[in-house]
């Protein structure tokens, strides 16, 4: 690979910049937090600034004891500039659409560091289709956190042009905050678990959506097979059927993959606003 001018940032002074205070990145940010590390979240919007700040404030005492670390204070912030001025790392996590995420990425390119590492939470899309507006590509990859603090896999792929150092330089500081890191060896439209899930997610829509079952039922199968304290339906509304219905998109636009899942699960509950956790009724209540 060819050298790049990327070195490892220094992260005992400088904070981590989270872009995005939704479901994942509020549990992202506690999970840092209660790890000791400095954190600025970026969001425009107040009442999901609010609200995260509560999230985090609320968990990070408990989750900082089963790790025997002391917690920092979250700061929160509405301007990206301010949040990627001195960041050791940038985390993405805005919905799963390919235009948002490109844009953004084009911008935190422009404004962190040269040596800030520039991560896409994106659990479908691939990093190196973000890079229209970015220049130093060397810095930029995956880094897809599931559901923490429940469940802490963390997943890293390069974009391609990625410096070969940051897999591991990653892998030792998600290590340090709780995560369970895995690296993905090559690129791959939903990296490695979200491949097998996405097959079972889809599954159970076509059969809710062919009038075989319910999500009630398919999710007391689920856990009774399996042993899984929560079903695929339950998963699924606590993720948000929206953000279900986004990655189903990117499915079928690189995978071909049968769209009646998707359009089942538009016309019956996004179109609604039923989105499961987020508001209205789930595939399971």
């Amino acid at each position: 690979m060819p050298s790049t001018p990327w070195t490892k940032p220094d992260t005992s002074t400088r904070p981590i910049a989270i872009v995005g205070a939704g479901v994942m990145g509020r549990r992202i940010a506690m999970m840092w937090i209660a790890a000791g590390y400095a954190v600025t979240l970026y969001e425009k919007s107040s009442h999901s600034a609010d609200e995260a700040v509560e999230y985090i404030n609320s968990n990070k005492e408990a989750q900082a004891k089963k790790m025997g670390t002391k917690p920092t204070e979250i700061k929160v912030t509405a301007s990206l500039e301010e949040a990627c001025e001195n960041a050791w790392m940038v985390i993405e996590a805005v919905p799963e659409k390919l235009e948002l995420k490109t844009e953004l990425l084009g911008s935190i390119d422009a404004l962190a560091p040269a040596d800030c590492v520039i991560t896409t939470n994106s659990s479908s899309l691939r990093s190196s289709q973000m890079l229209a507006n970015t220049k130093k590509n060397y810095r930029i990859c995956n880094g897809h956190y599931y559901m923490p603090p429940e469940q802490t896999y963390y997943e890293i792929m390069s974009c391609g042009q990625t410096d070969e150092a940051i897999p591991p330089f990653l892998m030792e500081k998600a290590r340090s905050a709780g995560f369970t890191p895995v690296h993905a060896r090559k690129e791959s439209t939903g990296l490695v678990f979200n491949r097998i899930w996405a097959g079972i997610k889809r599954e159970c829509l076509l059969v809710m959506a062919d009038g075989v079952s319910d999500g009630r039922t398919i999710d007391e199968m689920f856990r009774s097979w399996f042993q899984a304290e929560k079903g695929p339906c339950q998963m699924m509304d606590k993720v948000g059927l929206d953000t279900v219905y986004n990655i189903e998109i990117v499915y079928e636009k690189q995978l071909g993959v049968n769209p009646r899942a998707k359009d089942w699960l538009k016309a019956n509950y996004v179109d609604k606003g039923d989105l499961g956790a987020k508001g209205g009724k789930g595939l399971v209540g």
